[in-house]
């Protein structure tokens, strides 16, 4: 293990300890979820059912930051909107041990939503649609602004900085992010105008919960002001006109509580270009923690970024191309 790694103090003893500390009487089961940019813990208690501990990455976010990400979950929650809210201990939300940063909250199982019927699109799009609503009655203060520069340039030139790809690759991808970022910076420059407000951040499919009772959204870890179709976008898949199907189930369940702007449909192709672009950096600025290569492993072979260049020069074509319609 790498003596400095973010985690590597973090033992199954110090989330035990950790959970004590804060009055969470644990019966010493530990079972380590599927995360990687935090740690995340189901903990079984001596009474009551078992509890899931997230302990946040070192430095990555100050503690007023995710204090709002914990007040916006609270909010939520109490508009009976299905959000996975923190649970408080007199009053606090944000517990330390040792060092490390972490929330608890109650444990909720479900699947991944497949989104095949009307039905459940709408139902998602309803709860999308609720969360909007809150989130513009209030603002952030100390959480992100989703902004092109940070997704896309910077991104982008930490990628080249590093020895990732093969030789032959690097030119063709710096070429080719190049005229992504020219295009991106064209159709989406201060998200066209579009009224920004506090959003989930990262509600792709992985972050829904389904159940028999319906849609659970969990994980608001990059909530951020940003543009509505953040929100929506990440549920759409596949060729045109199967997204224009779930889209417009989607925003037929949104606008039962709060009006969808129809101008931000511009802006899916240019975000889902700064996501891929993102991502590469997102597991270079990662390669230092442990859990990155064991998990990753392809991320430093010549097969990763072949695929990966061939994917941006098509997405290329999906930013020049046409607006995605209703």
């Amino acid at each position: 293990m790498i003596k400095d790694a973010p985690y590597s103090e973090l033992s199954p003893e110090a989330v035990l300890d950790a959970l004590e500390s804060a009055g969470f009487h644990c019966d010493g089961r530990v079972l380590a979820l599927n995360s990687y940019e935090n740690r995340v813990y189901q903990i079984g208690l001596e009474e009551g059912d078992p509890v899931v501990a997230k302990f946040y990455r070192p430095g990555r976010w100050s503690d007023a930051a995710i204090r709002e990400e914990h007040d916006f979950a609270l909010e939520l929650a109490a508009q009976e909107i299905p959000v996975v809210a923190p649970l408080t201990r007199d009053g606090n939300s944000l517990h330390a041990h040792r060092g490390f940063r972490y929330g608890v909250f109650p444990r909720r199982g479900g699947r991944w939503p497949e989104l095949g019927t009307s039905d459940e699109r709408e139902w998602v799009g309803r709860f999308l649609g609720r969360i909007h609503a809150v989130g513009r009655a209030a603002r952030f203060t100390h959480r992100p602004r989703l902004n092109l520069e940070d997704l896309g340039r910077k991104a982008r030139d930490e990628v080249l900085a590093g020895d990732w790809m093969p030789d032959y690759l690097a030119d063709k991808y710096a070429d080719v992010t190049e005229e992504i970022l020219v295009e991106v910076d064209i159709r989406a420059t201060d998200w066209g105008g579009a009224r920004l407000g506090r959003i989930h951040g990262d509600c792709h499919r992985g972050n829904i919960l389904w159940t028999d009772a319906g849609p659970h959204f969990v994980d608001l870890d990059d909530c951020q002001t940003g543009p509505a179709i953040q929100d929506l976008w990440m549920l759409l898949s596949g060729g045109q006109q199967e997204m224009r199907s779930v889209l417009r189930d989607l925003v037929a369940g949104y606008e039962q509580f709060t009006p969808f702007d129809r101008s931000e449909l511009v802006l899916i192709e240019p975000l889902r270009a700064l996501r891929m672009i993102h991502y590469s950096a997102w597991l270079a600025r990662r390669w230092d923690d442990p859990a990155f290569p064991k998990a990753f492993p392809w991320f430093a072979e010549p097969r990763y970024w072949e695929e990966h260049y061939r994917a941006l020069t098509e997405q290329l074509d999906a930013v020049q191309g046409p607006v995605l319609e209703l």
